[in-house]
């Protein structure tokens, strides 16, 4: 597999597997701003413009790679640096939850709920239909969360590790990360994820579960100047 296309995995999942929700300005690619708020361009020679253009419709959003160019229309907010992860073989950990897929449009919103309780900002209302999303549930209330977000040939990126604040500590988390890797490993895909490079406690995690370190990965934050 090409391995190099996750130092661009924005441009790359939206040039192949996500290629139906993009948008391209010149070069640079972005989601549609309904489902992602990701862009990412092979250079940046060209992508001033596109940067400028995709800010006039949405609110905020990211750029990832290299620090982009922008001019008067944008401003940037700042930069998020992420360690990217990758897994390699499959988890060995017992699942002894109930896991169901979130398809219906009442599971959605309880996913989109949750998300945005414990990681605001990133997940959009659209987002779940990127890709396949998992949950477990106690007493009818979605409790914990993981699915896919972009998506190219050869790798499915895992997000959206999510659990309510109030079931924390009971193993939910490593056993829907184990449960949505096969998923994709079944697809003949390599899982990775993105996380936020202090966040100790996560990283402990994925490095238990199997996940090793690739690079270092920036999201710019943007935002309209107008």
């Amino acid at each position: 597999m090409q391995i190099f296309k996750l130092d661009n995995p924005a441009w790359h999942s939206l040039n192949e597997a996500h290629k139906d929700f993009g948008i391209d300005y010149n070069g640079i690619k972005f989601y549609n701003p309904d489902y992602c708020s990701f862009g990412g361009a092979l250079n940046n020679e060209n992508a001033e413009s596109g940067i400028a253009t995709y800010a006039s419709i949405t609110n905020q959003f990211f750029v990832i790679g290299d620090r982009p160019p922008i001019n008067h229309k944008v401003r940037l907010e700042g930069e998020l640096v992420c360690d990217q992860m990758i897994l390699n073989q499959r988890i060995n950990v017992d699942i002894k939850e109930k896991i169901i897929e979130l398809h219906t449009e009442a599971q959605r919103d309880q996913l989109f709920k949750l998300v945005n309780l414990v990681q605001p900002g990133y997940f959009k209302e659209k987002t779940a239909y990127l890709g396949n999303y998992y949950g477990i549930y106690k007493n009818d209330q979605l409790v914990a969360a993981t699915g896919e977000r972009m998506k190219m040939d050869g790798y499915t990126e895992l997000s959206a590790i999510v659990t309510h604040p109030d079931h924390t500590g009971k193993g939910y988390a490593k056993q829907l990360i184990a449960y949505a890797s096969k998923q994709i490993f079944n697809e003949s895909k390599i899982p990775y994820l993105h996380v936020a490079d202090n966040n100790a406690n996560a990283i402990r995690l994925y490095e238990k579960l199997g996940f090793l370190l690739r690079r270092k990965m920036s999201f710019w934050k943007l935002s309209s100047n107008e």
